[in-house]
């Protein structure tokens, strides 16, 4: 079945008996014409999702997971709070730029307080939003800097997925596209960053770090495309020429396949012209 990017609807209801429910939102605002209208949050539902996320960052530590990302981009919750296309509220949680950020600052004082200090935690944000009103790098930056203040050690820099979906003809997808917001937030909000989005070779992805445009990088759907990518990069980077990381029936089988690789040149296997 091909994903779907729409509202639970009747075939939801059908295939799961999943009816839709009550969505929250900082504005009761739908997302499209003729997707569910959200119900506006009100404080004690805020607290309630902030105390929610400390929960889950307990969980995450009792069964003993390293790192916690918070994912604030995309559309999501915390994303819709900060950017004020998806917040339009006039409270404590909407407005200035000031009191967007409350929420996902709470959230994230939540977390530490429940994750231990040692433990890397990460914020993956939408640094700009691609459509006029919406986020910018002059909005990102100070959030970013206030992500790092309340505990953040890494900015995992991201864009998109809120607004207008016609607007996204405006985003120059491409090789490395992202990159500039990463070297930004790095440098302007002094604070590690993660780089994301079509980064494809270990070359790429090693540049960028020794350049300083970026502490890490995340590689998504070149995994997908390549499960081994990992080997490849180390192969490729030098750090495992005799394939000593693979798993040891598949190592002996590629060394074996590179030094038949290495044969004289010019020499041609007596398998060549098989049938």
């Amino acid at each position: 079945m091909a994903p779907r990017d729409h509202w639970v609807d009747e075939e939801d209801i059908a295939q799961r008996g999943e009816a839709p429910w009550q969505a929250i939102a900082p504005t009761e605002e739908p997302f499209d014409p003729g997707w569910h209208t959200p119900r506006n949050m009100t404080e004690g539902d805020i607290e309630q999702v902030i105390e929610a996320y400390g929960a889950a960052a307990v969980r995450a530590r009792e069964a003993g997971f390293e790192v916690i990302e918070i994912y604030g981009a995309h559309g999501f919750l915390l994303h819709q709070f900060l950017s004020p296309l998806g917040n339009n509220r006039s409270d404590n949680y909407g407005g200035s730029l000031e009191n967007r950020m409350r929420f996902p600052l709470a959230v994230v004082d939540c977390i530490r307080r429940n994750w231990p200090t040692p433990r890397p935690l990460f914020y993956r944000l939408s640094a700009v939003d691609w459509v006029d009103g919406g986020l910018t790098l002059e909005d990102t930056v100070p959030f970013a800097a206030a992500l790092k203040e309340h505990g953040v050690d890494v900015i995992d820099c991201s864009s998109d997925g809120i607004g207008d979906p016609a607007e996204k003809q405006r985003i120059p997808v491409g090789p490395l596209f992202q990159i500039p917001f990463a070297k930004a937030i790095r440098h302007d909000a002094d604070v590690r960053t993660m780089a994301v989005g079509f980064i494809r070779t270990a070359t790429e992805a090693n540049t960028l770090i020794e350049n300083g445009r970026a502490d890490l990088v995340a590689i998504g759907r070149e995994i997908l495309f390549d499960p081994n990518w990992a080997h490849h990069a180390a192969l490729e980077l030098g750090v495992d020429p005799e394939y000593r990381a693979w798993h040891p029936q598949f190592g002996w089988w590629l060394r074996n396949r590179d030094r038949a690789l290495r044969t004289e040149k010019g020499t041609t296997s007596q398998w060549a012209d098989a049938p």
